[in-house]
């Protein structure tokens, strides 16, 4: 096959369960090594997406490509390409770690000769080379965490696909599985489905936001403040009267919030929090910094230092994209229920004359 620029091609894809559309027409593209998170509520279509792109599940319509083979067409192929990582994580709790990471090996087809140095390898990559003699049901969440991706990438996939590999591990463990999944960027294309988002953030390429089986933000995480984050926050060190910072800054924004949030120091300077709200009509990061110290330079009244720009955390974008994806489906919603009632009197006046 020739070079291909994106590992994973999805393109309208669709899964219907009776009359329920868990996944609802969804497009997009991972490239080459990207680090990709996949975020959504509970029953938004993360997992179902994940189990047809693994080729667990089937699709009801659409197109999903993995290194440029349809899923649906080439299963096996699939399967040699990708490693997945479902969110239960099932592991033989009565074999060892290097037992049954020698017998995953076998089943992924690795050559005989070079089995038993892949196992060795992984298993020093995950930090398992000293539990490696140890029975799994005796280890610890974190510890079985590790075997599943160890699993994972044993036979060095192009794709890796990890439905919440870190849920219910400690925050030390959680460090240590991001710094893992980073270390893959660049090697293996990766889609992580995760509720902990700072861990996305931190280690993710590109955000998908899915809901109600469709995509309702997709970028990476500025690109998604950009579209869904309505205000710009800025925390700022004053000495002088909230009324006089009020005054001073009102020519760059008429509705900008001011709140003190910290007690004045020895020194008389105190924090304060100052909210604009942003015009997504003018591009580029909305970065008025420059602009708040040239209003305050011109009021003697006002000292400031300590000026320091807040990025919205993805929680809150998460927040605004799927409350804006149920804000559009209730106006949609009404507005179909609307256009029947307006058929249901069309059909009956005639009736009753």
């Amino acid at each position: 096959m020739d070079p291909i620029e994106h590992t994973i091609e999805v393109e309208d894809l669709r899964k219907r369960y009776g009359k329920l559309e868990a996944v609802a027409g969804i497009s997009f593209q991972v490239a080459k090594g990207q680090i990709v998170g996949f975020l959504g509520p509970n029953g938004a279509g993360k997992s179902t997406t994940m189990r047809i792109l693994t080729g667990y599940a089937q699709a009801t319509s659409g197109i999903a490509r993995i290194c440029g083979y349809p899923v649906a067409s080439y299963p096996h192929e699939i399967k040699r390409r990708i490693g997945y990582m479902p969110e239960n994580n099932p592991l033989p709790l009565e074999l060892r770690v290097r037992e049954y990471l020698k017998w995953r090996a076998q089943l992924k087809e690795l050559p005989m000769r070079h089995r038993g140095r892949r196992v060795d390898e992984v298993m020093e990559r995950c930090d398992l080379t000293r539990a490696r003699d140890r029975i799994i049901g005796k280890l610890s969440k974190g510890f079985r965490q590790r075997v599943g991706i160890a699993d994972t990438i044993l036979a060095d996939p192009e794709v890796i696909i990890m439905d919440e590999p870190t849920i219910g591990l400690d925050p030390h463990q959680v460090i240590m599985i991001r710094d893992l999944i980073a270390s893959l960027r660049g090697k293996m294309s990766v889609i992580i489905s995760s509720h902990i988002l700072p861990e996305i953030e931190m280690t993710c390429d590109q955000v998908i936001i899915i809901n109600g089986g469709k995509i309702v933000g997709q970028g990476t995480p500025n690109e998604l403040r950009e579209t869904f984050i309505d205000s710009t926050i800025y925390e700022l060190e004053i000495k002088g009267d909230l009324a006089d910072l009020r005054e001073s800054l009102k020519r760059l924004a008429a509705n900008l919030e001011i709140a003190q949030f910290d007690e004045a120091d020895e020194r008389g300077f105190s924090k304060v929090t100052i909210r604009i709200p942003r015009n997504h009509d003018i591009p580029g990061n909305h970065d008025y910094g420059e602009m708040l110290f040239s209003c305050l330079s011109d009021n003697p009244l006002i000292r400031a230092r300590s000026l320091r720009k807040r990025e919205a955390p993805l929680e809150d974008v998460f927040l605004a994209a799927t409350r804006r994806s149920w804000e559009t489906l209730d106006t949609e919603l009404a507005s179909d229920s609307g256009d029947e009632g307006n058929d249901a009197e069309k059909t009956e006046i005639p009736a009753a004359n």
